[in-house]
């Protein structure tokens, strides 16, 4: 019997949001785009989906996203800043109001 592969985080670009589906339910990591800047505003992960660490993989794909297009990036969600604020190596994604928003 074959195990099914494990779920992943997919950018729905027409909803604006990075999504992780499993056991029924979908987490997501909303945003908007403006030129060159991707702006994360909400992330929301669903009780039977929390402790499971899926919120830091949204976070990790939105940013390599963010990365690959070139683009700017502003934390306003919580999860996102909190993560940007403790991992300097994503400081060089951040827009200058990005900086600002989290104080750097």
């Amino acid at each position: 019997m074959t195990t099914p592969p494990p779920p992943v985080v997919q950018d729905n670009p027409s909803k604006h949001r990075f999504e992780f589906a499993s056991q029924g339910e979908r987490a997501v990591a909303i945003y908007t785009l403006a030129g060159d800047v991707i702006t994360f505003v909400h992330t929301l992960v669903p009780e039977a989906l929390q402790g499971q660490g899926v919120a830091r993989q949204l976070v990790l794909a939105g940013l390599a996203s963010a990365r690959e297009r070139g683009l700017r990036v502003v934390a306003q969600c919580p999860v996102f800043a909190a993560y940007m604020r403790t991992h300097p190596e994503t400081h060089d994604l951040l827009s200058d109001e990005g900086r600002a928003l989290l104080g750097l």
